[in-house]
């Protein structure tokens, strides 16, 4: 009986000393921004977890956005690039809702990342190609219905509240 309680205990040990299963989380934020205070509205994901198939550790996140904020903008596309929040600033922002990503699923969004990154010429406008549309594009790849209705095109909190409702599966509350 005694050994019987010690495999018992040595099974539950073994159990308990196996890692998590490995899983990436990727994080849809909102930033108010305020003219003001020099930084616009703006959408972006997060991501972090662990890769199944390496172990890797992925702490990263990615924003689209004009290169230099000038009235150029508001008059076509204009030079482009990626925005990497640093972690105090990703604190004050709206987490709207996360999804777990299969590796797979990771790959792909890079791969997208990279193709926006490195697109030539003038990739960013306003009206066609700003942060909710690279955003709304990361979240078609993992499935999620998105939508670009003109009055939200610059108003990336209401935006990432709407897709919400576009995906009740989500269980998203309203900002």
């Amino acid at each position: 009986m005694l050994r019987f309680f010690s495999l018992i205990l040595a099974l539950v040990g073994l159990g308990a000393a196996t890692p998590a299963l490995a899983a990436v989380e990727m994080h849809f934020h909102s930033f108010n921004g305020s003219v003001l205070i020099g930084r616009y509205p703006h959408t972006f994901v997060v991501l972090e977890g662990t890769l199944e198939e390496s172990g890797k550790e992925i702490k990263e996140n990615f924003g689209f956005s004009a290169r230099r904020t000038t009235p150029a903008i508001l008059s076509g596309p204009v030079e482009h690039m990626l925005l990497v929040e640093k972690e105090k600033t990703i604190r004050k922002t709206n987490r709207h809702f996360s999804v777990t990503l299969t590796d797979e699923q990771y790959h792909k969004v890079k791969a997208m990342i990279r193709e926006w990154r490195d697109a030539p010429g003038k990739f960013y406008d306003l009206r066609s190609r700003n942060c909710i549309h690279f955003v709304g594009e990361i979240a078609k790849l993992v499935g999620l219905t998105v939508q670009y209705p003109e009055d939200m095109l610059r108003r990336p909190k209401a935006w990432l509240n709407f897709v919400s409702t576009l995906n009740p599966q989500l269980g998203a509350k309203q900002i």
